[in-house]
């Protein structure tokens, strides 16, 4: 009777073994096929040619891997802070349950998030167009301008529209995962600080701060590697060019430039995998900043 049970358990087997087919096919197959592809020199037609790890010391000398390096994590630096902090501050807010109509709020904040990143890219670029971008013509009418202003040929300004549209569109989907963690805070302990005379503000820096800090923490790491990972927005914003000298273009972007535009898909797979190293490494950070915080 229990070898009999064994073999029942056999059939559970079958229910997982479609996922793992398929990922195996369209999962790991792939990057198996891109790891091997980044040693080589291939165009997507002819025999692939061999090179070794010359891929990876080209990218390692390239400039602009390091340009398009330091514009994502310039955007990412400056659209993350304000991001998490607002999100914060709002979450500890709406948190609160004698505030009316909170659930509205959360759900206006949240809506950015829905809309597509691609929409929003393309959204902004026409915003901010020169010669019949809305800013521009609504400046020119009010008479703050006389001439329409080319945003878009500033490196820097680039930079902060893309920070921007990032930071607007994530900020309500942080603000929701500060909720769930507040949720799980025993209100007890803010009841406790106001009868002894706490302010809201004490109590939001010396308990639900110190007390939220995993959650801030993976906010962090998540964030970083969403950051790495930036495409349709300053895709969309720049058609795909990275706006003057560049500014916009991120690593993914270059990444996509160099497979499927220059179709080296050898060199781009470095790339790809470069950027995969530098995933992983900061989600070794990320462990390990959270199994010290929780052995202390």
């Amino acid at each position: 009777m229990f070898a009999k049970s064994i073999r029942k358990d056999h059939y559970g087997y079958y229910f997982i073994a479609p996922f793992f087919i398929l990922f195996a096919i369209f999962g790991l197959y792939p990057i198996l096929y891109s790891l091997y592809i980044s040693f080589t020199n291939f165009d997507g037609i002819t025999t692939p040619d061999f090179v070794g790890i010359g891929n990876y010391v080209a990218v390692l000398q390239d400039p602009l891997f390091y340009k398009t390096l330091f514009n994502t994590l310039f955007i990412w630096g400056v659209s993350v802070v304000p991001q998490l902090t607002v999100s914060l501050v709002l979450a500890f807010i709406l948190n609160d349950k004698l505030l009316k109509g909170r659930d509205i709020f959360r759900a206006v904040y949240f809506f950015p998030n829905i809309v597509t990143a691609a929409s929003l890219g393309l959204l902004v670029s026409l915003i901010f167009d020169w010669q019949s971008g809305g800013l521009n013509h609504f400046l020119v009418q009010i008479g703050l301008i006389d001439d329409p202003i080319n945003w878009k040929n500033d490196p820097w300004f680039m930079r902060l529209i893309v920070s921007s549209i990032l930071f607007f569109q994530y900020f309500g989907y942080s603000m929701v995962i500060y909720l769930a963690g507040l949720q799980g805070i025993d209100p007890a302990l803010q009841e406790a600080a106001q009868m002894d005379g706490a302010k809201k503000k004490h109590i939001f820096i010396h308990i639900i701060v110190p007390m939220l800090r995993p959650i801030i923490l993976f906010q962090m790491i998540t964030s970083i590697i969403g950051g790495i990972q930036i495409f349709d927005q300053p895709f969309t914003l720049t058609n795909g060019t990275g706006g003057p000298d560049r500014a916009a273009m991120t690593s993914i972007m270059y990444l996509y430039n160099v497979a499927f535009q220059s179709t080296r898909f050898g060199y781009g797979a470095a790339i790809a995998f470069c950027l995969f190293i530098i995933i992983i490494l900061l989600s070794v950070v990320s462990f390990m900043m959270t199994k010290r915080k929780s052995r202390a």
